[in-house]
């Protein structure tokens, strides 16, 4: 069946600005969240699936979402975590042939509302100046006044904890029981292709939940610990931070990306800040200061490490910095083997030109683990 997008339908930012769309399929509904765009051409499905979307409202560049369908392969979690879909033309039918279902149907099962039929480039335009804020996407147009009594209700992401959202509740394994290695991962969001790249390269992987004690983890006997990306403001998760302190002290390699960055910032003494609109999109530049080389980087966040405590922290070096706006992309500490970055190496889907990090982090577990024999 070919759905229409008939029914009106309005996004209500947190400072009354609206702008108008139509509901996707035959679906009323009402969405809240943080309004943010993604300028990915591709990867919606993984957008959609990716823990550290979790309470935002996902506005898509592209001007055509779903014509490729969707396929169960292409999950970085085990649903949606997205709060809402706004997008220009909503495209019910789809031609990739590995495809299994449209994008219609995976929303649906998810219940997850969109709008389409958005003039896009304006609302865009207008969250880049303005910064990202809360918002509501809505059929409900007769009543917008109750509706922005609900907004402005709506908590900020800034000081808001989500990691306990998306995290596992009871730890669980990833690989093969007999890999050459074992990483405790510290779940506050983790990626499944995290994990892939983990295993694949030889790690049997104990995922802990997002506020496992250090010693819970040490259990494990891991040679090395990883702490993943995930949504919301690091500065809540003071137990993650806490495990991270004795990640470092412990002298085995530790490992973060995005929130898990972040995270290890804030174990060093140094703070984050939320940013004006963040980054998210999959052709964000950054360059590599200690080779000198370019990458092109698949970005996914809405707050920082300040850089200024950075360069003044002896303990600490910036490996990697966002060419754009010259934001912090990387640290590492300069007597340990604890390193991190602002963006996903991963990169599904999207570039891999920072694929050589998991590289990186087993060639320094490996050299740890011949030093122990």
């Amino acid at each position: 069946m070919k759905y229409q997008a008939k029914k009106k339908a309005v996004i209500l930012l947190a400072d009354g600005t609206i702008f108008h769309g139509k509901a996707v399929g035959d679906k009323e509904g009402t969405a809240f969240g943080e309004v943010c765009f993604n300028t990915g051409m591709t990867g919606y499905q993984e957008i959609f699936t990716d823990p550290s979307y979790f309470g935002q409202l996902m506005v898509t560049t592209n001007a055509h979402i779903g014509n490729y369908g969707t396929n169960s392969d292409e999950v970085e979690s085990d649903s949606v975590k997205i709060s809402g879909l706004i997008c220009r033309n909503f495209s019910y039918e789809y031609s990739r042939t590995v495809a299994d279902k449209s994008l219609k149907q995976f929303l649906d099962e998810n219940d997850i509302f969109a709008i389409s039929d958005v003039d896009t480039r304006a609302l865009v335009s207008y969250i880049r100046d303005q910064g990202a804020m809360n918002a509501v996407i809505t059929t409900d147009i007769d009543n917008l006044e109750a509706l922005k009594k609900k907004l402005s209700e709506v908590p900020s992401m800034e000081g808001l904890e989500l990691a306990s959202k998306v995290s596992t509740t009871d730890p669980y394994f990833f690989g093969e029981e007999n890999s050459t290695y074992k990483i405790a991962a510290l779940d506050i969001g983790i990626k499944m292709n995290i994990l892939r790249n983990l295993a694949k390269r030889g790690a049997y992987i104990k995922v802990f939940p997002y506020n496992s004690s250090f010693e819970d983890m040490e259990v494990f006997a891991p040679d090395a610990y990883f702490i993943s990306n995930g949504p919301g403001d690091p500065e809540p998760l003071s137990d993650a931070i806490a495990a991270a302190k004795k990640m470092i002290s412990s002298g085995k390699p530790v490992f973060g990306i995005c929130l898990g960055h972040q995270i290890i910032a804030l174990a060093n003494g140094v703070s984050t800040y939320k940013m004006h609109n963040g980054h998210r999109g999959i052709n964000h530049p950054v360059m590599n200061l200690r080779t000198g080389k370019g990458e092109i980087t698949s970005q996914n966040h809405g707050f920082a490490v300040n850089r200024e405590e950075t360069e003044a922290n002896t303990d600490l070096e910036i490996t990697h910095v966002h060419l754009n706006d010259k934001t912090v992309a990387g640290i590492r500490m300069k007597d340990k083997d604890v390193f991190s970055v602002q963006y996903h190496p991963e990169a599904s889907a999207g570039p891999h030109d920072a694929e050589y990090l998991f590289d990186q982090f087993f060639d320094v577990i490996k050299s740890k683990s011949s030093q122990a024999v």
